[in-house]
């Protein structure tokens, strides 16, 4: 079950108080011994603090500070894919034989999945949508060497919420473990906060949230592999998939680094089922060089992050993945030093609807320190 009110302890005869973020009941019952310690926990979310689990460390993922986790948490629960998405007429209104066979088979695949997904009409008439999930974390600890990594470690538990507007609009809430990332797109620039660390704003164009691509949007996912190209076949539990393949262009790459950091590349595969024509997994792979600030020593940052995406139900018209596992492998290595960490996600959506009515621009303005940031400059 997943929990969207809490009783108000501070007057009996009060209305109970609505969450802004759901979060799962087991995890609103490890927030406390008693129910005013899980109230005062609540509280201090809504307020963007971070909770305390009685006097339990907060060394969650198998990281070493809460910093550390925060920011596993961001890489592993908001990050964007390296491209900009605009929503696309996705039927054949051009002959295949126009493109080369890679492309055509591409956009062929896409085609199928349009249909499978609802068709086109279905998928063009939707303005917005909105979703509620909850998560399951754990992790590795930073091991050496770049031998196989062992997840070990309890379960961290978590939900979320998610708005979107056609589609450079989109905000997202997360909460694992009684810490908050938030992370939104005001369609000028995409940025991402945390519970004790002020608002970053993403280098380059505003892009989409990858959790879209986990089968929540079909039109997104469509106007994004309709440029991509077939590249083979593989079975993925079971089932015979196309594999169409994304490569990011040098000047986007450009645009996204900074002067600390060179995004050598990053590649995004999408697997179709040859029987149901349905996204059913989906990875990238990230290359990022970090320049220090003294010395020549560079350091590699490869991060691997693989998405088996499951359970499609019919929403409105719409099939919409409803659960599913992430494994994120980070990969660090340069200065002759060699770690490695991996991070499984489970997650699984309790609500999706679309077409949200009064749905305001203002609900995904960035932070108030990051608007300003953006006036000053």
């Amino acid at each position: 079950m997943i929990r969207k009110t809490c009783p108000n302890l501070d007057r009996q005869d009060a209305l109970e108080t609505v969450l802004e973020v759901p979060i799962p009941e087991e995890m609103y019952t490890q927030m406390g011994t008693s129910a005013a310690l899980r109230w005062r926990n609540l509280r201090a979310l809504m307020k963007a603090q971070s909770a305390t689990f009685g006097n339990v460390s907060t060394t969650h993922l198998q990281a070493k500070s809460d910093n550390e986790f925060l920011a596993l948490l961001k890489i592993v629960g908001a990050p964007l894919i390296p491209f900009q998405v605009h929503l696309l007429n996705c039927t054949l209104s051009n002959p295949l034989k126009n493109f080369p066979i890679e492309s055509s088979t591409a956009k062929y695949i896409v085609h199928q999945y349009v249909a499978a997904c609802g068709g086109h009409s279905a998928l063009s008439s939707t303005t917005s949508m909105y979703a509620v999930g909850q998560v399951k974390m754990k992790g590795s600890e930073m091991q050496p060497g770049d031998d196989s990594v062992q997840i070990r470690g309890n379960y961290e538990v978590g939900g979320f919420v998610l708005w979107q507007k056609n589609p450079d609009l989109w905000y997202l809430e997360l909460v694992v473990s009684g810490f908050k990332v938030s992370a939104g797109s005001d369609g000028k620039v995409a940025w991402n906060q945390s519970s004790s660390q002020p608002g970053h704003a993403n280098r380059g164009p505003p892009r989409p949230l990858r959790r879209f691509f986990q089968g929540l949007d079909p039109r997104c996912t469509a106007s994004l592999f309709k440029e991509a190209v077939c590249i083979g076949e593989r079975r993925v539990d079971d089932e015979d998939c196309f594999i169409l393949k994304l490569e990011t262009a040098s000047n986007v790459l450009k645009a996204q680094s900074s002067d600390q950091t060179e995004i050598i590349h990053h590649t995004i595969r999408g697997y179709f089922s040859q029987r149901t024509a349905l996204l059913v997994k989906f990875d990238d792979e990230k290359l990022v060089m970090m320049r220090p600030s003294t010395g020549s020593d560079r350091v590699f940052w490869e991060t691997s992050v693989e998405s088996m995406i499951q359970d499609y139900k019919q929403i409105d018209g719409i099939k919409v993945a409803h659960s599913g596992k992430t494994m994120t492998t980070l990969y660090r290595y340069g200065k002759s030093i060699n770690h490695k960490r991996k991070i499984e996600e489970t997650w699984r959506i309790d609500e999706v609807d679309f077409n949200i009515s009064g749905l305001p621009n203002e609900t995904f303005l960035p932070p108030a320190d990051l608007k300003r940031e953006q006036e000053q400059q």
